[in-house]
């Protein structure tokens, strides 16, 4: 089975409490205090019966490079991706309208963490990613999320357009988030429904066939003289919006 090592001490700690992966085994710098977080995070891997080491930082520098790994390594395995099927079985069980995200090719690990960790907090029941020119839940997406990626179910289709078409026959409304002269302004746009948020890459925004399935697409109103956010700003802002839609 592959490993892959998680690091940072909000994403190990939320891999143990989600235990949803295999769970191998724990490095902890022997410099560290064990307090706190990481005292936490020890405790954690002991319950779950997960071998916990001391070992010299530099090895972890070593094994982790650039990262920036906060004095905790988590060897585990591979992300435990779901179908479709299973989103919306979740929404079904919380007797919820489901609400899901959609990346179109986004790659940028920090974006992409920083979206996830905004699903997960407004309750979102499934990411859905494409296979191909775009970035999986890696350990870099799992640390920029905080964790959140050990809480969400994330689903990889090989085509995202035809995704699409098979959820709004299951009758979700797809709709783009897109800085286009035929998109709604997102504060006037009704998102209370079955809904898929489709958020674009970085400068490219959504693919044309992504773009022309969407059932309609919203942009965010802007007064400033910058031409557009970020697309983990701008998604995060659409998700609250219709996180809030939903809740009233």
């Amino acid at each position: 089975m592959t490993s892959e090592l998680l690091y940072g001490r909000n994403a190990v700690r939320e891999a143990l409490r989600a235990g949803r992966r295999s769970l191998q085994r724990l490095s902890v710098s022997s410099g560290a205090q064990e307090t706190g977080v990481i005292a936490e995070i020890v405790k954690l891997a002991e319950a779950a019966n997960v071998p916990v080491e001391r070992v010299d930082r530099r090895q972890l520098d070593r094994q982790l490079r650039d990262a920036n790994h906060q004095g905790v390594v988590l060897e585990t395995g591979p992300y435990p991706y779901v179908e479709v099927d299973a989103c919306m079985e979740l929404a079904n069980q919380r007797q919820e309208p489901v609400l899901l995200l959609l990346l179109d090719h986004l790659q940028d690990p920090q974006n992409i963490g920083t979206l996830l960790r905004t699903a997960e907090v407004v309750g979102v029941h499934g990411v859905i990613l494409p296979g191909r020119r775009a970035a999986e839940i890696t350990p870099a997406v799992v640390n920029a999320s905080s964790g959140a990626t050990e809480h969400l179910q994330v689903v990889v289709v090989t085509n995202l357009a035809q995704t699409i078409g098979e959820l709004q026959q299951s009758g979700v409304w797809v709709v783009g988030l897109e800085d286009d002269e035929r998109a709604q302004n997102l504060d006037a746009a009704d998102l209370n429904m079955p809904l898929g948020l489709v958020i674009g890459a970085e400068g490219a925004g959504l693919a044309r066939l992504v773009r022309d399935r969407c059932d309609f697409l919203v942009r965010l109103p802007m007064a400033g003289r910058i031409a557009s956010l970020n697309a983990s700003v701008a998604g995060s802002i659409a998700l609250y919006n219709a996180w809030r839609q939903r809740a009233t």
